[in-house]
């Protein structure tokens, strides 16, 4: 079972720290998951221009195949503006729509106000049901005040919170594909 964690954003370092810590905690519960992260700062993807996935080249055809080959996923974004990043919608369109077809996804998102844990509720969880994919019932949403000085997540409840989707995220990929 591989499970690839996204961090959907071109910026910053909490969305990264917040994924990073959900594949620790699957790590920990389930050392038998092989995990790979895929940070979107470290490609340089174009944007989909209505090509068939199978046309383009470089970062953007490795980062398709990435999504495509993972059998689940913990995907975060920051939210900007009341939405998920551009870059993050950008992977959404150019993958194919049985890549993420009875996947399972857990969300994690970062923002600057208490509202934006809307935005998974309003905008990732369609998305997720436009690709037929299976979505674990938590999610994490961290505000700018649940990290410390450092960027370390140190509010407990949070902490709660990372280590139930990563329980329910493998639970639900292991009985989905029994």
């Amino acid at each position: 079972m591989r499970l690839l964690g996204i961090s959907g954003t071109l910026a910053g370092s909490k969305t990264l720290i917040a994924v990073e810590k959900v594949l620790d905690a699957v790590k920990r519960h389930d050392p038998d998951v092989e995990i790979q992260l895929l940070d979107l700062k470290k490609y340089n993807i174009q944007f989909c221009d209505g090509r068939r996935p199978d046309d383009y080249t470089g970062d953007t055809k490795e980062v398709i195949d990435l999504v495509s080959s993972a059998d689940f996923y913990i995907i975060g974004t920051p939210i900007y503006q009341a939405s998920m990043t551009g870059a993050l919608k950008n992977i959404f369109d150019l993958v194919p729509v049985s890549a993420l077809q009875n996947k399972v996804i857990g969300f994690v998102a970062t923002g600057g106000t208490y509202q934006h844990y809307l935005v998974i509720e309003n905008q990732l969880k369609p998305i997720a049901g436009f690709f037929r994919a299976f979505v674990a019932p938590s999610y994490v949403y961290l505000h700018n005040d649940h990290f410390g000085e450092n960027n370390e997540i140190q509010d407990p409840d949070v902490l709660e919170r990372i280590e139930r989707l990563a329980k329910e995220t493998v639970f639900m990929q292991k009985r989905l594909k029994m």
